[in-house]
């Protein structure tokens, strides 16, 4: 049996230039693993606690130093010895010592890179690639990809309020195809953005920033790019967005129609109910099978309303009303809230609760999508889960930036892997 004799951190940073963490395990028999955590800047207000130093002196108080002293100094004494195999034991003894409902004495981002790398550890030892020791001989599905190729948001300084314009590559006979037909609707994008005077920088996750007057106009940019890349609307490509509506919403005045606009002008709210109509207006205009958080974080009563209009025609995917809890998956159950769950690894702090929500999900008929966050690493761990789990959905950003390219690549690899065994199945039933 493969036994952990060492655990070590470091604070590196991340894709937005920010510390994260960097954990190394080492085994008795001399393998080693490691893996870096990733870091969200649109968060729910449940997410299990990422520790951060909070020295002013030093990255603006957002070094990771302490969380790699507590991996360092706590968690390796009770973890040495411990069979990398059993990743069960292993994060339930993590969870168990750190004692808090959110993971607040040693941080989700400690817990979790440890969690992480001590399952890469025990594949190496193995000699099983990840998604095989995760999801066993039967692990051959790849996801379709949701593309971010606009973004908005707290994810780019720019006019839009929706975080996320995506493109999903449904139509595609294979991952390698969807792949290609992405890249080549993001490149035409660039073009037509150039050609009608936009600006072409990227945000956070690599999709374009540009000023825009409204959705719509975001929308009919992509829609233009589909077509003028060849490929035919709804059929071989679909649109998904990402309303972060929590970061619209007032407990007071509702739902901020404009909220970034340059001016700062004519602000207008919408009820939960207007908010409802307006997103079903846009379902009805443009071929959008996915909407992710179209309500609110707080707003339950909203989150029914929406889907009771939209829950029989498109996929509605819950972020920061479950973040990745079953606690809060439970309630949205009971209460008729989403027919989907986006699963954010950091967000609940372990591989292993991780994989027991998506079971959890995937039991009472909610779609999974694996996901990055705003501030990546290199790291792929997250197309390896895609795959373990056959969840066919996967959002990891535009086909720009190595930090998002680096878990496009993963599958690439996967699928050469797999051979004529793999499948590319799309996970979202209404598309």
């Amino acid at each position: 049996m493969p036994y952990i004799e060492n655990i070590e951190a470091l604070e590196i940073l991340d894709s937005r230039g920010n510390p994260t963490i960097l954990t190394i395990v080492t085994l008795d028999c001399g393998i080693k693993a490691k893996f870096s955590v990733p870091s969200g800047a649109s968060k729910g207000e449940n997410e299990a606690i990422e520790l951060r130093d909070e020295d002013k002196k030093r990255y603006s108080g957002k070094g990771v130093k302490k969380a790699c002293a507590i991996v360092n100094t706590k968690i390796f004494p009770f973890l040495k010895g411990m069979c990398a195999l059993d990743q069960i034991a292993i994060d339930t003894k993590m969870i168990e010592h750190d004692g808090t409902p959110n993971k607040s004495k040693f941080g989700a981002n400690a817990i979790l890179s440890v969690s992480c790398a001590c399952a890469k550890a025990a594949s190496l030892y193995l000699k099983l690639p990840l998604y095989k020791y995760l999801g066993g001989s039967f692990a051959r599905v790849l996801p379709c990809p949701m593309m971010n190729i606009i973004n908005g948001g707290v994810h780019a300084d720019n006019s839009l309020d929706f975080q996320e314009f995506m493109i999903r590559p449904k139509g595609a006979p294979t991952f390698s195809e969807a792949l290609r037909w992405g890249a080549e609707v993001y490149h035409t994008l660039k073009g037509i953005l150039k050609a009608e005077g936009h600006i072409t920088s990227v945000g956070d996750e690599g999709g374009f920033a540009p000023n825009l007057r409204s959705h719509e106009e975001a929308l009919d940019l992509i829609c233009k790019a589909i077509e003028k890349a060849g490929f035919k609307l709804k059929k071989d490509i679909s649109l998904a967005i990402d309303c972060a509506a929590t970061e619209l919403y007032d407990k007071k005045t509702g739902y901020t129609e404009i909220k970034k606009k340059a001016l700062k002008q004519n602000f207008k709210t919408r009820t939960s109910e207007e908010q409802v109509l307006y997103l079903e207006k846009l379902i009805k205009t443009y071929p959008i099978d996915s909407i992710e958080d179209g309500m609110a974080e707080n707003d339950w009563k909203g989150w029914a309303l929406l889907t009771k209009a939209l829950g029989l025609k498109v996929q509605l995917i819950g972020d920061d009303i479950f973040v990745t809890n079953p606690k809060f998956l439970q309630r949205g159950i009971k209460e008729h809230c989403a027919n989907s769950i986006l699963i954010k690894i950091n967000q609940i702090g372990t591989l292993t609760e991780t994989i027991e929500t998506m079971h959890f999900a995937s039991r009472n008929g909610y779609s999974c999508i694996i996901s990055h966050r705003s501030g990546e690493t290199e790291d792929s761990i997250i197309s390896d889960i895609a795959v373990a789990l056959g969840c066919g959905q996967i959002k990891t950003g535009a086909p720009c930036r190595s930090d998002r390219v680096a878990k496009y690549n993963r599958l690439l690899v996967i699928e050469h892997d797999l051979k004529t065994t793999a499948q590319y199945i799309d996970g979202n039933k209404f598309s």
